[in-house]
């Protein structure tokens, strides 16, 4: 069995607890308009034309996006950092892209890491099959589940896809009782509506278990990729958000009796 990875970064500090291992998985179901991995949305290994500026000169070459694994393989990657999971609290996170848009390749390395007794992190957009994700879900200790939109039509607009799977989903493993971390991205003029956070916040309210939410305010380091691979960026024209306005909307959720951090 073999898997496509676009990227595996050790020591990784903010995708779960602990020190992880972070595997890009390539592939994903939705086209956010901010992804700073646009890379990633084609399962596809491609090889693509860079060209980058240097001290006014141009330069080009080949750049190839994504690598095929075996489990053996990515296993040996993950074998390199056993000692530093075991000396902080931390483990494998599967990310991308979406991760269980290659649900099999996925599976089969979560349970190698229980073999093992490593700690295990999905970070998902919950837009998959609800069979396929109870079948992750008892090989995963964490889920980092991405909400990018309340409403529908507005989630439709900006990543491609409905939200309603999403949202039924995390109802699915809030019933299964499974520790999950909610990541919200806070992109100003698209998700950031005071309408729009007391509906996430009804949503939420209603669920059987408390999980904490993690803020990720809107950033453009990503955004030279969209040239260099030539793909469309639709964010021009969208600022970062400062410092005051990130601490409101937290607050907003705060006072609101949901524990909530800035980034992560």
């Amino acid at each position: 069995m073999f898997g496509t990875i676009f990227d595996i970064v050790h020591f990784a500090i903010h995708d779960g607890p602990g020190i992880r291992q972070t595997i890009f998985f390539k592939g994903c179901p939705l086209s956010c308009w901010w992804c700073h991995n646009p890379e990633s949305r084609s399962s596809d290994i491609k090889l693509v034309d860079r060209e980058e500026t240097m001290d006014g000169f141009k330069l080009s070459d080949k750049e190839t996006i994504g690598m095929r694994y075996s489990i053996d393989g990515v296993m040996t990657e993950i074998n390199k950092d056993i000692v530093f999971f075991e000396e902080s609290g931390g483990g494998v996170t599967l990310s991308g892209g979406e991760p269980l848009q290659q649900h099999e390749f996925a599976l089969e390395l979560l349970k190698e890491c229980r073999k093992l007794e490593i700690h295990t992190c999905v970070d998902t957009t919950g837009n998959l099959s609800s069979d396929i994700l109870s079948n992750i879900a008892s090989y995963t200790d964490l889920f980092l589940y991405d909400l990018k939109h309340i409403d529908d039509a507005q989630h439709i607009k900006y990543t491609g896809v409905s939200n309603k799977q999403i949202l039924n989903n995390l109802k699915m493993l809030d019933e299964m009782k499974k520790d999950v971390w909610i990541r919200f991205p806070l992109i100003p003029g698209i998700n950031d509506d005071e309408s729009d956070f007391l509906r996430l916040m009804e949503f939420l309210s209603k669920l059987k278990n408390d999980h904490p939410i993690s803020l990720l305010p809107y950033h453009k380091i990503g955004s030279q990729k969209y040239n260099r691979y030539g793909i469309e960026y639709k964010m021009n024209g969208i600022s970062e958000p400062d410092s005051d306005y990130i601490f409101q909307i937290k607050s907003m959720f705060t006072n609101a009796g949901f524990a909530t951090s800035v980034g992560g």
